[in-house]
């Protein structure tokens, strides 16, 4: 009965900022390293953003000093902070453990398009 719901993405111009959340329910959040994914139709996931149990950070080399990925557990909720978004950030997001083991969530839509 895990469940992964997604919010905060939409439309915005290049250069622009989101800040994406992951609310997580029904398991131990806190002891689980989570990922933000993202996937383009007709593409599959790829890895964006990553944080350990410990509050360690991987990011893909394309989203490097532009993303950042956090976590509350008191709230058992993740965050992804997207700052000067691009056109090629353009995707469904959506969150997950490391590695995958769970329902996935709606995703949230992320456009970037002037």
């Amino acid at each position: 009965q895990a469940q992964l719901v997604e919010s905060g993405g939409g439309l915005v111009p290049p250069g622009g900022s989101l800040r994406l959340s992951c609310a997580a329910s029904r398991f131990v959040f806190r002891i689980y390293t989570m990922d933000w994914y993202r996937q383009i139709p007709g593409k599959t996931r790829e890895l964006v953003a990553q944080i350990t149990s410990d509050g360690d950070t991987n990011y893909a080399d394309s989203v490097k000093g532009r993303f950042t990925i956090s976590r509350d557990n008191a709230e058992n909720t993740l965050y992804l902070q997207m700052n000067n978004l691009k056109p090629e950030d353009t995707a469904v997001y959506d969150c997950n453990t490391h590695p995958p083991s769970l329902p996935w969530g709606q995703g949230t839509q992320v456009t970037v398009s002037s």
